[in-house]
């Protein structure tokens, strides 16, 4: 096996983050001379280019600020340090155990986790995370190809503010293809949520080495932008999954040019998202969001939290081109109003979830189009819309019998009679948020208790209502969470 000794890729850094083994910063240090007649040390050895081994990202002689690791099954680790100074980060490819033997002053006797069979073994390895994984692979020559078993990698999870992600994802993706050339078929989970330093260089590699890819959250990501979403759209034509909260850059998803051309129009629409969450997106548009529905009509949940520029006119383009959403999230959407709900409303059937919190502009005809259109609805968000009275309620009660959820908290129109029609119509009722409702009282809250046996949250807090009232709904709902602010029930 090659090496190229004392060589190192790597680039100031403020801290670093541990992605294979947790070494003490002195294997950082310049090798100490060895004695004559002596094995190659293992400090040497850090220092070793090695292609078929995992990645590290290690601190220099200061001791490093490390943040959460990757983890390959959904799990996170942390290591930590007891200096938070400024250090050098270094990447290093430790080389595969085994190449170098040392003089045995005693027989060897084997551990007993060594006599475990190979399956086992993988079984015990299956619940460690990726730092603990590449830790393993330095043991011997045997735990190494366990550890890179390829049905050890089919999710990995990278965090931290600190990260070299692109680095890391680089590392990690030329390793995963040792066995099958410039291509990974097991890793089908990548998670980078909050990695800052992840860029554009870090998904290309992603999008050329992992076609299987079907779930990539990149949440917090802020320098990722259009043209890294498109090509990984247009490599992984199995992604399902797609997280881009937080990605302010981001304006639309489409397919690259080139894709586009390879592929019949008809099947150049085709994105297989399933998925999407553009929470924080600022600057997607309408015409960004009319992009997104012609080229993915299989959408069946889209979140657009704090889209600030998205207007009624933006969900025309859902209705007409994904008709089969089932949750939908316009939170915070502030130009979003009544003809926004109407459009919406044409999903008809398929919506099940629907978040239209602080959107000020929306009142009772809004909420009479989705209640009419949408009998299946379970979920209701619609605090902060001010517009909203007990005749919207009634409504909602009469159409929509299945409801399971309801928030209608800083709604002041809402009173007791329009509970006590949610009461009438809606006994499945479990979690209901009349949070700072001035004009509820106890007679609706008792109303809600005693009909809505299966109550499992109520929050009335900032509402002016009695203990008698509370006391009855515990009495009738004991299963029932009661959040209130009346300092003389408890």
């Amino acid at each position: 096996m090659g090496a190229n000794n004392g060589k190192q890729y790597g680039s100031e850094g403020k801290g670093s983050s541990s992605i294979s083994s947790d070494i003490s910063s002195s294997t950082d240090h310049t090798p100490t001379k060895a004695p004559k007649n002596a094995a190659t040390t293992e400090e040497t050895s850090t220092r070793t280019l090695s292609t078929p081994s995992p990645g590290l990202i290690l601190p220099s002689k200061s001791s490093s600020l490390s943040s959460p690791a990757l983890s390959s099954n959904g799990h996170e680790t942390n290591s930590s340090s007891s200096s938070s100074a400024p250090a050098e980060t270094v990447a290093v490819i430790h080389p595969q155990p085994g190449g170098h033997t040392r003089p045995r002053s005693k027989p060897h006797h084997p551990a007993p986790i060594d006599l475990l069979p190979d399956h086992t073994l993988l079984q015990i390895l299956s619940h460690l995370s990726t730092n603990q994984l590449c830790r393993c692979a330095r043991v011997c020559r045997r735990w190494y190809n366990l550890a890179w078993d390829p049905r050890l990698w089919v999710s990995v999870r990278l965090t931290g503010e600190l990260l070299h992600a692109d680095r890391a994802v680089r590392v990690l993706t030329h390793r995963l293809c040792q066995d099958t050339p410039n291509v990974c078929l097991t890793l089908e989970t990548v998670v980078v949520n909050g990695c800052k330093r992840l860029t554009d260089r870090g998904l290309h590699a992603l999008a050329q080495c992992c076609p299987e890819l079907r779930r990539l959250e990149v949440a917090g990501c802020y320098n990722i932008s259009n043209g890294a979403v498109f090509e990984v759209v247009s490599r992984c034509p199995n992604l399902e999954h797609l997280n881009l909260s937080g990605c302010s850059k981001v304006t639309c998803i489409s397919l690259t040019q080139e894709a586009s051309l390879q592929l019949s129009p008809l099947h150049g629409q085709q994105i297989s998202i399933h998925h999407l969450d553009m929470t924080d997106c600022f600057s997607l548009e309408d015409e960004g969001l009319r992009t997104i529905a012609a080229h993915c009509p299989r959408l069946t949940h889209l979140y657009l939290r704090r889209c600030v520029r998205l207007t009624d006119e933006a969900l025309r383009h859902l209705a007409l081109y994904c008709s089969s959403i089932r949750e939908l999230s316009l939170s915070d959407c502030r130009l979003v109003g009544d003809f926004g709900l109407r459009e919406v409303a044409r999903l008809e059937g398929c919506l099940r979830y629907l978040s239209v919190a602080h959107c000020a502009r929306i009142t009772d005809v809004g909420v009479r189009y989705v209640a009419r259109y949408c009998p299946r609805l379970r979920y209701l968000n619609a605090r902060g819309c001010e517009g909203l009275t007990d005749h919207g309620l009634g409504h909602l009660a009469r159409s929509c019998p299945k409801l399971k959820s309801l928030d209608v908290g800083k709604c002041p129109l809402v009173s007791d009679g329009g509970l006590e029609q949610l009461a009438m119509y809606c006994p499945g009722l479990r979690r209901v948020s009349l949070r700072a409702c001035e004009s509820v009282s106890g007679r609706g809250l008792k109303a809600l208790a005693a009909n809505c046996c299966e109550l499992q949250l109520l929050n009335v807090q900032d509402c002016e209502v009695s203990p008698e009232a509370l006391r009855f709904v515990r009495r009738h709902c004991r299963r029932c969470v009661i959040e209130h602010t009346n300092p003389a029930f408890y």
